[in-house]
């Protein structure tokens, strides 16, 4: 009992870290700037496409409330002692999931750095995300929990996209040293693919028996 006391305070703490660096790097784009950060290297999409500075904020801060309402839906207190906050926590994330920042998402991962390879991982993330989300909404109105929350966990592990990706980053630059669009092109499928299949281990552990 103890051991698991620990590995949910190591998990928490992991995930607080990574979503304390999330809302940092958000807070480089307030008030709006579109020459700090990422945006330095999107300049061309910037002053050519009218829509993408726009999109681009709708998903930046979308993600922030999606990770924070997404995390909340897997901890079996509040579904046991709140489940009313569950709900709506839950319809909140589904909700900023299908509207903003998956759609978004799609947009953004169009003009992908690092070429067709970067650009079709990130479109099919969204695209999967998109379609998680709404299958386990579809489940938990027909009252179907077990699928419901398979699928809210096929979804939460490509919304965590967002951080691992940037820990990826981090890891590949720092032992190997690549050229950027060659890093682009091996984190654009890194930061999810890993995170999907600890998703159908866990869906396995949980929810399938032998």
């Amino acid at each position: 009992m103890k051991s698991f006391s620990y590995k949910r305070v190591a998990w928490l703490l992991f995930f607080a870290y990574f979503f304390v660096l999330m809302v940092q790097i958000t807070l480089r784009y307030i008030p709006l700037n579109s020459e700090v950060s990422f945006l330095q290297i999107k300049q061309t999409e910037v002053s050519g496409i009218k829509v993408y500075l726009p999109i681009f904020y709708i998903h930046v801060y979308s993600a922030i409330f999606v990770l924070l309402a997404g995390f909340t839906q897997f901890n079996p207190k509040v579904l046991a002692k709140y489940p009313k906050i569950h709900k709506w926590l839950g319809y909140l994330y589904a909700g900023f999931v299908l509207l903003l920042a998956s759609p978004s998402g799609i947009f953004i991962g169009w003009f992908a750095n690092g070429g067709l390879m970067a650009k079709t991982s990130f479109i099919i993330l969204g695209i999967l995300w998109f379609w998680f989300t709404l299958k386990a909404i579809l489940f938990i109105l027909k009252r179907k929990i077990i699928a419901h929350k398979k699928f809210m966990y096929r979804s939460f592990a490509l919304a965590t996209s967002a951080i691992t990706l940037r820990l990826w980053k981090v890891i590949l630059v720092y032992l190997f040293h690549p050229a950027p669009m060659d890093v682009y092109q091996i984190i654009a499928w890194l930061g999810w693919i890993p995170n999907l299949l600890i998703a159908e281990w866990l869906i396995k552990k949980k929810f399938i028996r032998p």
